[in-house]
């Protein structure tokens, strides 16, 4: 990004700190990291004592941005907006003892969740600190910098493996009835889920925490020790199958959840003996 427009980024975030309602700030996605470019979205967590008006949020971002969507709520709390020089920026409003809160009942009381179960405990380790008051987002960044609990491990793997194939109420099953009814959307819903769960179980397994929703096969094959075999090759088969030969579907996820149970079952602390 040409300096000049790092400046008008860094004026807005100086805006935002200035606010009596904020009282930290961070980056995260690419521009926290190393590999980023200069059409790169920002990626802005402001963490705020009390709400912050619409009015007063507009008024600075429009300062800013040629098009914004100011209180959008499909997700979070957040405003997205493009930036004069056309890049993206997202700004999203948390509070910081709902964050803590949620990344102890992950981290310190060991809850797993239906997929992407560490992507918040992911986020804070990863973000990168640009205003902090009072110092409490780094304290909570180191209190939670901690290696990847045993228990938790333990506990994704146990509740999204039965999620893939061993309960009544399994992501395959389900599927293997909306094949039969022909029913298209519900076989798509299912098998988002089943990735969800999948994915979830892979990371627990490498002890690494989720990065979210993007390039997650180009992340796992960077980044996992342990993959399935034929990884790459059996999702590419699911993925041509879906809008191909939708009656293969429930085999392709039967073979890419008995290949994950291979390497588990090498697991003796993991769930199978």
């Amino acid at each position: 990004m040409k300096p000049v427009d790092k400046e008008q980024v860094d004026k807005l975030l100086e805006e935002f700190s200035g606010l009596e309602e904020v009282e930290a700030i961070a980056l995260g996605g690419s521009r926290a990291g190393e590999h980023f470019d200069e059409k790169s979205d920002y990626d802005i967590y402001v963490y705020q004592t009390s709400p912050i008006e619409e009015k007063v949020r507009r008024n600075i971002l429009g300062k800013y941005c040629d098009y914004m969507e100011i209180g959008n709520r499909y997700w979070e709390c957040e405003d997205d907006c493009t930036l004069k020089n056309g890049v993206d920026i997202e700004v999203l409003y948390r509070n910081l003892d709902d964050l803590k809160e949620s990344i102890a009942n992950v981290v310190e009381e060991y809850q797993a969740s239906n997929g992407y179960t560490t992507c918040l405990w992911d986020n804070l380790l990863k973000c990168k600190i640009l205003y902090d008051e009072y110092g409490r987002l780094e304290r909570m960044k180191r209190r939670f910098t901690v290696p990847y609990p045993d228990k938790l491990r333990r506990n994704i793997v146990t509740r999204n493996w039965n999620l893939l194939l061993e309960t009544m109420p399994a992501y395959t099953h389900q599927i293997e009835k909306a094949i039969l009814r022909g029913d298209k959307v519900s076989i798509l819903h299912r098998k988002t889920a089943f990735l969800e769960s999948y994915f979830d179980i892979l990371f627990a397994l490498n002890r690494l925490t989720h990065p979210g929703e993007k390039r997650l096969m180009e992340f796992c094959m960077k980044n996992c020790s342990e993959l399935p075999a034929n990884f790459e090759e059996n999702l590419n088969r699911l993925f041509d199958d879906l809008y191909g030969h939708t009656e293969r579907v429930n085999e392709d996820l039967q073979t890419i959840a008995l290949e994950l149970k291979k390497i588990l079952k090498l697991r003796n602390s993991l769930i199978f003996t």
